[in-house]
């Protein structure tokens, strides 16, 4: 269930770990207002890293990216699940251990800056673990052999399970695909270092510092999740993937803490709906789900606390029946930052 913040999120934590795509950047452009508020928490004394589930640009390279859009950033900010990955491997198998890879070149370039020996050549009878991250130049006779040994035996670490990944051609298959793949003909599971596995988000606690964190997503499946499996605190964002459908059928674990229709959010209180009789209210809004299982939302006041009342209505609902409420004749306000409308 949603909590309470009296105070702005920028007074009570000390470290912004932002997902990139959805929160920070639409499209090949930054979200609108996004660079100010970043500055706004570094000039308020708080850590801010990228977090990013895609492992296959090098760190350095994300940056340029972010400053190139008006985000200014450094490669020290940005942590990404091939680091996780890397760092799994180090702790399991200590330096200089040679690793078969399959990826692209931000795989590579972490797994040397952790000190492993990344290897290639599926037929090397040297190597302690097979790690696996997105790569669209990774050949399938590579993949094949690499399945063939994970069934044998070979330790297997995965970079994330993203099912999908955007391109300039829209949404493709991302690195779950082969996951699934794999794991399916092996009969194993990997380790995951991505979200909403837990040491994408310690390793970036770990980089970046900070005692009080807080993950700021826009997917519940991913950023979200992620960090209830880490025991972080957590911001939806409504600027990306999840809309009202997503959230009303949310299950208890892919719940966020606050909610907020932008990144404007890190400097807002978070005031929490109340339950009164048979409807739960805030701000001037009320809402509850009908006799035929729609949700309804009315009255008036800021953008924030409709999506609250509204998330906070259909749990109720969800968790009551097992069903999600229905939202067909519900339009939710324009996500446009206004606390007040």
């Amino acid at each position: 269930m949603l909590q309470q913040s009296t105070g702005p999120l920028a007074a009570q934590h000390d470290l912004f770990m932002l997902d990139l795509d959805g929160v920070v950047y639409i499209e090949g452009a930054a979200v609108p207002g996004v660079p100010e508020e970043i500055l706004r928490l570094r000039e308020a004394g708080c850590h801010v890293a990228f977090v990013t589930n895609n492992a296959a640009r090098p760190a350095a390279q994300v940056a340029e990216r972010l400053t190139a859009l008006g985000v200014a950033a450094s490669a020290e900010d940005v942590v990404t699940s091939a680091q996780a990955a890397a760092s799994l491997l180090r702790t399991r198998f200590g330096p200089r251990a040679r690793v078969l890879m399959l990826g692209g070149p931000g795989l590579e370039v972490a797994l040397r800056a952790a000190d492993l020996e990344p290897v290639q050549d599926v037929e090397d009878g040297e190597v302690v673990a097979l790690v696996t991250g997105y790569g669209p130049d990774v050949l399938w006779r590579h993949i094949m052999r690499s399945a063939v040994r994970i069934r044998d035996g070979l330790p297997w670490i995965a970079s994330n399970t993203d099912a999908t990944i955007p391109t300039a051609y829209g949404l493709a298959p991302g690195h779950g695909t082969l996951v699934r793949t794999l794991a399916e003909f092996a009969g194993v599971q990997p380790v995951v270092a991505g979200k909403p596995a837990r040491p994408l988000l310690d390793e970036t606690v770990a980089r970046v510092g900070g005692d009080r964190p807080i993950m700021v997503g826009d997917r519940l499946d991913t950023d979200i999740e992620g960090a209830r499996v880490a025991g972080y605190p957590s911001l939806l964002v409504l600027t990306g993937v999840t809309g009202l459908s997503e959230l009303v059928s949310a299950p208890e674990s892919s719940r966020p803490t606050y909610i907020y229709p932008t990144l404007q959010g890190v400097f807002a209180p978070h005031p929490v709906p109340r339950h009164v009789s048979d409807r739960v209210e805030l701000g001037g809004w009320h809402g509850h789900v009908d006799d035929a299982g729609a949700l309804v939302v009315a009255g008036s006041g800021s953008e924030a606390d409709w999506w609250r009342v509204a998330a906070v209505a259909a749990w109720d609902h969800l968790d009551a029946t097992g069903v999600p409420a229905g939202i067909e004749q519900l339009t939710p306000p324009a996500c446009d930052g206004r606390t007040d409308r």
